[in-house]
């Protein structure tokens, strides 16, 4: 599979590497010699400098034998310029382009018919604000990723003390949890690792514990987990652009007290115009009066969401300090995501990462439906479809050939989510939701390819 890749920053250096460690043919087109000098030291990638919005470079860099064209620079218009010409040099490769701003968003009809027929918009802020989204919606989580339209979910979890499942062997699982309830442990992060577990593994404290389950049955098991979390009602936004102002859209109703900082005048005024419930506040967030002013002790969650990754995590810091219960920042820079926790702020979301994990499911051989990183990109959680002429169909789930450290979670099955043993049989159109170790996903792939047909 040949990938061309239109931009080398954090999006662009971050897939390359991972399609270069999974023996795909990429070719990274920038016009920076740093950023492609630093992609050509770390990944086996070819790298060209110019403009990714040229005819004359995208026949340089092959795009009439390319399969995928991801187009992922910071800028919109160079992205849809880039798109444009690769449709007219190949208009049967597979175009994907991150665009952020409304006035093209706004048109999508337009940008993925007749033109530039681009395969997939991208919008990083509309993923962050469905990540936090779901965050809400179960206090409690580190993370949820959903599956099979919303009906399934993998949840991480930090179990407390005294949880029923710490010291226990997942083999007796459904003496802890009752057996009404759909679950499956997917995965468990121990020390930084990430494990795919067996029966024989043994849950300890402090683990951060991944499960699957049907989206129904979510909140009786957080409470038999022993995790036992007020709803969230009380929310203030830290910052005032699109993401904040998106979210704010997203909770401009009657369930939620929302409040919204913004430092800059212009902008308060457009978003009190745009909003109807949310207090909008102009002032500093990292202003320690401002917050106590605010009442910032009775927040359930403050969601920091600024252009600024050190004053999001600051505004959270002093939040936290202040007495807000939880709190949330955006990061773009891959480097602080692993620190955000050991200082003391809950949840991170990152436009960038949720950029790539949209756009891996579509590099994903045998058009795998979804796709999402576990522990950074440790592991991935795949869904795809049982065509009813697979060979697949009819066979069990201990038969189905996947590699060592890969697990098949459960399915979806009509309306229906069913969490499968070994002597489980694929029906035809099961959803299958799988996990599986970064190293073992082209052995996945190659067994999707060559097993299972989907749209």
């Amino acid at each position: 599979m040949r990938v061309i890749i239109i931009g080398a920053g954090e999006v662009g250096f971050h897939i390359s590497q991972r399609l270069a460690g999974e023996n795909k043919e990429v070719v990274v087109i920038d016009t920076s010699d740093e950023a492609l000098r630093k992609i050509a030291e770390t990944s086996d990638v070819q790298t060209i400098r110019g403009s990714g919005s040229s005819p004359k470079i995208l026949e340089e860099a092959g795009i009439g034998k390319a399969e995928i064209f991801l187009a992922v620079t910071d800028s919109d218009e160079i992205n849809l310029i880039a798109c444009f010409f690769a449709n007219l040099l190949n208009p049967n490769v597979t175009k994907l382009a991150r665009i952020r701003s409304e006035m093209y968003t706004d048109y999508k009809h337009l940008l993925t018919e007749q033109g530039a027929e681009i395969t997939k918009i991208i919008n990083p802020d509309e993923e962050v604000v469905n990540s936090v989204l779901r965050l809400m919606s179960v206090p409690g989580a580190v993370e949820i990723n959903e599956f099979a339209n919303g009906k399934i979910r993998l949840i991480g979890v930090n179990l407390p003390e005294g949880s029923p499942l710490i010291g226990s062997k997942l083999y007796n699982l459904r003496e802890k949890i009752s057996e009404e309830l759909g679950i499956v442990i997917a995965a468990l992060v121990r020390d930084g690792e990430l494990i795919i577990p067996s029966g024989l593994d043994v849950i300890e404290k402090d683990d951060l514990v991944y499960f699957v389950c049907d989206i129904r049955d979510q909140d009786e098991i957080m409470r038999q987990l022993g995790i036992f979390a007020d709803p969230v009602r009380k929310v203030m936004i830290i910052g005032g652009g699109n993401i904040g102002f998106r979210l704010a859209k997203a909770l401009d109703n009657k369930y939620y007290h929302t409040r919204l900082l913004e430092k800059r005048q212009k902008r308060c005024e457009y978003l009190s115009e745009h909003l109807d419930r949310p207090i909008v506040l102009m002032g500093d967030s990292t202003d320690q009066e401002i917050l106590r002013e605010e009442n910032i002790q009775d927040m359930d969650m403050v969601i920091a969401v600024t252009g600024d990754e050190e004053t999001n995590i600051l505004s959270c810091l002093l939040a936290k300090n202040l007495g807000a219960k939880s709190t949330v920042t955006r990061v773009n820079n891959f480097g602080y995501m692993p620190l955000i926790e050991p200082i003391g702020i809950d949840y991170v979301v990152c436009p960038r990462q949720s950029a790539i994990n949209t756009l891996l499911h579509f590099i994903r051989r045998g058009k795998i439906i979804s796709s999402v990183s576990i522990k950074g990109e440790a592991a991935e959680a795949l869904e795809a479809v049982a065509q009813e002429d697979s060979p697949i169909v009819g066979k069990e789930v201990k038969d189905l050939g996947f590699p060592r450290g890969c697990l098949v979670l459960c399915f979806q099955r009509g309306d229906d989510v069913v969490i499968p043993r070994g002597d489980t049989v694929v029906e035809p159109n099961d959803r299958l939701i799988i996990i599986s170790t970064r190293q073992n996903i082209p052995k996945v792939e190659k067994v999707l390819t060559t097993k299972v047909e989907f749209f």
